[in-house]
């Protein structure tokens, strides 16, 4: 049966129609979409966890060889975390070392899984991964939470941009921290409702944020900007836990998204001419980078 899906109300409209679950939904999606089986959409959500998994196993003790600006991220968490310096419970603690670790692979030219892009790799591993532990959530569980995840992509992909050099960081990070906190929203019990307001919420905290990676390598403030996102993920999927209303419907903040984004110079989006990239510090290090490597 063909499945379509474009907005937030309507995939919450098809689980009442079709008396399913979010999850299910999204399945039959990306089935129709592929010309394939649930199964076998299932079957790649397995592997897409494994890789999540894989890449926080190599960014944890990544000692940053391959990466330019920064130097192992994750270690340095975890070691800290080891060594008792650091604040917070369990579930914070562990979003953060994971979102650190996946975007030190992704630096160090690792294989990770974009969600919805690379720049963004981290954050929902970083949320999603410590939920399921906090949570003790089964792989099952956590493949059916991943496509919901996808579903929230989907609906923002629909209506506005998700890459940094169209709609800012607002349109990776941002997105990708709605991706994580309707998904662990969804692993955590919650409505489609709930899902959805989570989403919102995590992405009414990013709105205008700009893509300015200093000398247009994906790794400051781009690696610590993932684990930031996580955090507003966990943050913005308790909140809608608790029956925190997000007011205004994810589909129009995704189009207040899309509407920032447009009105966001070129220099805010992916050019490396504006911000953090622009500052004394971010033209230094852009020279030395062309300088060393030859860029």
């Amino acid at each position: 049966m063909a499945v379509q899906i474009t907005s937030a109300r309507e995939l919450m409209e098809l689980c009442a129609e079709r008396q399913q679950n979010l999850a299910e939904v999204v399945a039959a999606y990306a089935a129709f979409r592929s010309s394939t089986t649930v199964e076998a959409v299932r079957e790649r959500m397995r592997d897409s966890l494994a890789v999540m998994r894989a890449s926080v196993e190599r960014g944890r003790s990544d000692g940053g060889h391959l990466s330019r600006l920064i130097s192992g991220y994750g270690r340095l968490f975890a070691q800290a975390e080891q060594e008792g310096r650091l604040l917070g419970g369990p579930l914070f603690k562990k979003s953060l070392l994971y979102s650190l670790s996946v975007s030190q692979c992704n630096a160090s030219l690792g294989r990770i899984v974009a969600c919805p892009t690379a720049g963004s790799c981290g954050v929902v591993p970083g949320a999603l991964l410590a939920a399921a532990e906090e949570l003790e959530s089964s792989d099952e569980a956590i493949i059916d939470a991943l496509l919901v995840m996808g579903g929230v992509g989907v609906v923002s992909a629909s209506q506005g941009p998700i890459s940094g050099a169209e709609g800012g960081c607002q349109a990776e990070c941002g997105v990708a921290s709605a991706m994580a906190a309707g998904a662990v929203v969804y692993l955590a019990g919650g409505s489609p409702e709930q899902v959805f307001a989570a989403a919102s919420l995590a992405l009414q905290s990013h709105l205008g944020l700009v893509c300015d990676p200093v000398a247009s390598l994906v790794e400051v403030p781009c690696v610590t900007r993932n684990a930031s996102s996580a955090a507003v993920a966990l943050a913005a999927a308790n909140m809608a836990l608790a029956g925190i209303p997000c007011v205004v419907p994810y589909d129009e903040v995704v189009g207040a998204m899309k509407a920032i984004g447009r009105a966001l110079p070129e220099s805010l989006r992916e050019t490396s001419m504006g911000g953090l990239a622009a500052t004394p510090t971010g033209r230094r290090l852009a020279r030395e980078m062309r300088e060393k490597y030859r860029l």
